[in-house]
């Protein structure tokens, strides 16, 4: 059953941002992870939550997305996400 990693971003620093942004596009595809939404537009519809940066990837499994955040090479690349953005990640599964 797929898994999906959903993270919002509020980019801070823009040139930091986007060296994060490059390694994750390397390590999505390299964890056998599927870009499905990666920062397009984005519109509230309930709440007073306004959306920023949405990106969801998928997993064939839940295991598949936990390995991934899990992994050194997410957790390296989360301290440039944290230094050049507010953000939130969850990992829900699949139905």
């Amino acid at each position: 059953m797929a898994a999906y990693v959903i993270a919002q971003q509020e980019v801070t620093d823009q040139a930091l941002f986007d060296e994060f942004a490059r390694g994750m596009a390397e390590l999505v595809p390299a964890s056998n992870g599927r870009f499905l939404a990666r920062g397009g537009a984005a519109e509230r519809v309930v709440g007073d939550q306004e959306p920023h940066r949405v990106v969801i990837i998928e997993f064939d499994s839940l295991e598949d997305a936990r390995a991934f955040a899990g992994s050194a090479e997410y957790q390296r690349l989360g301290e440039m996400r944290d230094q050049s953005s507010n953000a939130t990640a969850i990992i829900v599964d699949g139905v």
